[in-house]
């Protein structure tokens, strides 16, 4: 792939915007500036009011472009909202004996398409994977092109989003006079940056911890197979703290950070009578607060988000109990020892995403550096094919033949 032309990623966020600026020659990414700035009129990555969102979503690209020097006119945009939907479907056709061709492929996969918006006009479209063919009863990763059979089975999965939150993005960006290429999902982004090939092709779990909501992906045979995202986070355990324990919400994030949720020493944060200490009133009143209720304070909320996504790790073919990895990220993943309490609940494969480097852009781009992987090379399970510049040789069999 070639492109002389600049090509730019936003993130959306609660709490910032990050812009992403890179072109493409000879097949190499140059990353040429990027950019964090405030978010603003955006709430769980949906926009709340599009003045202050569309105001946000300028000051990032424009911080950007000026660092680069360059001027956009289209975004590649991830982000990630409580109100994705990830339906999968088992499409069944019946062969008799022939070759399965690509028009087989694409009868299923638009039979089920159009299931999808039949039962939901409300819900646009953002991704489709392939996961999985049943060809006679066995099992083909890839596609079964040529293959004798009597039957096949197409499994897939889509991520959608309502309808009228797409309008209001693209309003936002209209504003701006920059128009949006593609979305991608934060999740699946994440996942093409973190993972490597045996855990994307095995069988892994991506639980994105962030500050007001929590987002969980399981991958396999290359796909992004089920997703789901909550509106609860660490935000909450503060906010929590604070009205449960009358304390101002900047002394509750103090708690928080400083807790270690082992729950096994905690000396720092209460006395030697378990009390808190008066360290952490520096914009409430002193008052004796039991290191007991705080406890239960945190444990509760944990308890209800792990219990929830618990739910959620409950399909087929996935055990975390077992082989399967499950990985820790976003900000919530750096407090203190937290993966901890997540082994003791979920079993002892829980990995917490280690990123020190020192570098800004590795440490804290991580889901716009695996967007820019998708833009650049495609990828082979993905059936909606991404406008602009494409790559036959990369790009893979969906990308090249479904053309939504």
């Amino acid at each position: 792939m070639s492109s002389e032309d600049p090509l730019g990623i936003v993130e959306l966020g609660n709490e910032n915007i990050k812009c992403l600026i890179f072109n493409i020659k000879n097949n190499k990414a140059e990353i040429l500036a990027f950019s964090t700035t405030p978010s603003n009129g955006f709430h769980n990555d949906v926009i709340s009011n599009v003045d202050k969102a569309t105001n946000s979503i300028r000051l990032s690209i424009g911080t950007a472009e000026k660092k680069a020097g360059v001027v956009l006119k289209k975004i590649h945009v991830v982000f990630e909202q409580a109100e994705f939907l990830c339906t999968k479907f088992s499409k069944y056709k019946k062969i008799d004996g022939s070759k399965i061709s690509k028009d087989d492929i694409d009868f299923l996969l638009k039979e089920a398409k159009k299931q999808l918006l039949i039962n939901d006009k409300n819900q646009s479209i953002i991704h489709i994977f392939n996961h999985n063919y049943i060809v006679d009863g066995k099992n083909f990763i890839e596609e079964p092109i040529g293959i004798y059979a009597n039957s096949l089975v197409h499994e897939m999965t889509f991520v959608t989003a309502p309808v009228n939150n797409i309008k209001n993005m693209n309003q936002a960006f209209n504003n701006c006079d920059i128009e949006i290429e593609r979305l991608i999902s934060r999740t699946f982004a994440l996942g093409v940056e973190t993972l490597n090939n045996t855990e994307f092709n095995n069988g892994s779990a991506i639980i994105d911890f962030g500050s007001e909501k929590t987002s969980l992906g399981l991958f396999k045979n290359l796909a992004l197979v089920h997703s789901v995202t909550m509106p609860i986070g660490v935000n909450h355990i503060t906010k929590d703290i604070s009205k449960v324990c009358s304390l101002d919400l900047i002394d509750s994030k103090n708690i928080r950070d400083n807790f270690d949720f082992s729950f096994s020493n905690n000396k720092n944060i209460f006395d030697e009578n378990n009390f808190l200490k008066k360290d952490y009133f520096k914009n409430s009143n002193f008052r004796k607060i039991s290191k007991n209720l705080i406890l239960e304070v945190i444990k509760s909320r944990l308890d209800e988000i792990l219990a929830k996504l618990k739910k959620q790790l409950i399909i087929p073919d996935f055990d975390f109990s077992s082989k399967y990895n499950m990985f820790l990220s976003g900000g919530g993943a750096n407090l203190i020892n937290l993966e901890k309490y997540f082994i003791n609940f979920f079993g002892p494969n829980i990995k917490k995403i280690e990123n020190n480097d020192e570098n800004d852009l590795k440490k804290n781009f991580l889901p716009c550096l695996g967007a820019l992987k998708i833009i650049k090379d495609g990828w082979e399970t993905e059936a909606i094919p991404k406008k602009g510049i494409e790559s036959a040789e990369k790009i893979g069999f969906f990308a090249k033949f479904f053309k939504f």
